[in-house]
């Protein structure tokens, strides 16, 4: 991923620095200037959030001339796309919520609707969902049948219980079915775009309400066009990885007997910080009847505090006849990467074939030295 300066630095500020100035030419913009100078030591959200601020200050007025400004700078002749846009449509949304009233709510869903195309106003909308929540999904309905895939993606995105980057909104985890309709209304949508939103919406929602989510997927898969599946499985992926029964048996990969395993058998019982943990294992159907399996693994890493915590991977899926052999092998590293830390000690890795784990393979990761 760029570094934040690549996305939100001196050259976002002094975009928007012009654009708002060719469209208010008595505004001096002084917070916007000095904002530009200050992001180099703050964070993604830091950044955006200064400039917002920024913004705020130097447009003091009221939301509607705020909100005709913004607008004047869309239209005109310079840039008014890429990553400023997410500073303009969270002050859009603080302004609208800040003593606006129901019209310059109303109006600020309509702008970030508007302005969504240019990067996403899918961060901006939760401000204006915790504020409120109704209302918001009243105006979230009715893009569902925009002609632009960028305001149907919004009502998919903007809405997820637990979407990257973006504060929580309480009243949506509190009432999960709130968003039912809009992914109802979204999952078989001809962009593929979009189509990803509403999965992810999906996955977001089996945290929390997995017996939700694959009474949701059950439906889906009742009326669906040729994206369904995919979308479904892409869906349900968290859930799989739990090993839940029933979006385990939605996909096809109910419990079967019969399934012997060997493994997983480790090629080394010390693996060095950087190194890889190798493993094979060797799966057989002995029942009469062709096994469909989907088939993980699970890592036990060490914590900090001693324990083991597992974390699983998705390995492979197959459809074994009555009496065939599969041999499966995986390396797993353990390089280092910024959202994990490793800690020296016992570790484990064991399969999980449809929801069921079988085998354990003990290992010791060394720190380096």
């Amino acid at each position: 991923m760029p570094f934040a300066d690549e996305l939100i630095g001196d050259h976002t500020a002094k975009s928007l620095i012009e654009a708002v100035a060719a469209v208010a030419p008595g505004a001096p913009l002084a917070a916007l200037r000095t904002a530009a100078g200050e992001l180099a030591t703050r964070s993604l959200r830091e950044r955006s959030d200064l400039l917002r601020d920024a913004l705020l200050r130097d447009l003091p007025g009221d939301y509607d001339a705020f909100a005709r400004t913004i607008r004047a700078a869309k239209t005109g002749e310079l840039p008014f796309s890429g990553w400023l846009i997410w500073p303009v449509t969270g002050a859009i949304a603080a302004k609208a919520v800040d003593g606006g009233g129901v019209d310059a709510f109303d109006d600020a869903m309509a702008v970030l609707a508007e302005l969504t195309s240019r990067l996403t106003s899918e961060f901006a909308i939760r401000v204006l969902l915790d504020h409120d929540v109704d209302r918001a999904l009243a105006a979230v309905l009715t893009w569902v049948a925009s002609p632009d895939e960028h305001v149907r993606r919004l009502a998919s995105e903007g809405t997820r219980p637990f979407l990257p980057w973006a504060k929580r909104v309480p009243a949506l985890l509190a009432r999960p079915r709130a968003t039912l309709p809009v992914i109802n209304a979204l999952y078989r949508d001809e962009s593929e775009y979009v189509r990803r939103s509403v999965a992810n919406h999906l996955n977001d929602l089996s945290r929390q309400q997995p017996d939700l989510v694959v009474e949701t997927a059950a439906a889906w898969l009742s009326e669906p066009d040729e994206h369904t599946a995919r979308l479904v499985r892409n869906g349900l992926r968290t859930l799989v990885k739990k090993g839940h029964p029933g979006a385990l048996g939605l996909l096809g990969f109910a419990h079967v007997d019969g399934i012997d395993v060997v493994g997983p058998t480790l090629a080394e019982t010390r693996v060095p910080f950087g190194g890889t943990a190798g493993f094979t294992a060797t799966i057989t159907n002995t029942a009469a009847e062709p096994a469909t399996l989907a088939i993980d693994y699970i890592v036990h890493h060490m914590k900090a505090n001693g324990d083991q915590r597992g974390k699983t991977f998705k390995l492979t899926t197959m459809t074994l006849a009555p009496g065939e052999r599969r041999e499966l092998s995986r390396k797993h590293s353990f390089r280092e990467i910024t959202t994990r830390r490793y800690y020296p000690g016992a570790h484990a890795i064991e399969l999980q074939i449809n929801g069921v784990a079988s085998g354990r393979g003990e290992f010791t990761l060394v720190a380096a030295d």
